[in-house]
């Protein structure tokens, strides 16, 4: 469909304080995360490219050992099979890009 509204789509918790909406085009699936302060993700890898867009909130990002705490309008790129985790420092909302499709997110 061309048109979506996140209010219709099921939100899901992969990991406690992470909550998400996703959207999949035929190459991209987008992820509207909330994510509440003090939650952490785990150290993880995929092979997916990954753009993380900070919409509101402070999150602690640690790239391949590289650490640096994102806010609104930091973007981060992350290479496929690269690893990286975070934690919340303040309640969050990111946006996710993954390229191609997140079949494990559908």
């Amino acid at each position: 469909m061309p048109f979506s509204n996140l209010k219709n789509c099921e939100e899901k918790t992969p990991v406690p304080g992470f909550r998400v909406r996703f959207v999949h085009s035929d190459n991209l699936t987008l992820a509207y995360w909330n994510i509440d302060a003090g939650a952490a993700l785990p150290e993880h890898s995929h092979p997916h490219e990954q753009v993380a867009n900070v919409i509101e909130g402070k999150f602690e990002f640690n790239l391949a050992g590289e650490i640096k705490v994102i806010e609104p309008g930091d973007v981060v790129t992350i290479p496929g099979d690269v690893k990286h985790a975070g934690k919340a420092v303040t309640d969050c909302r990111i946006i996710d890009v993954f390229y191609p499709v997140r079949e494990d997110y559908k």
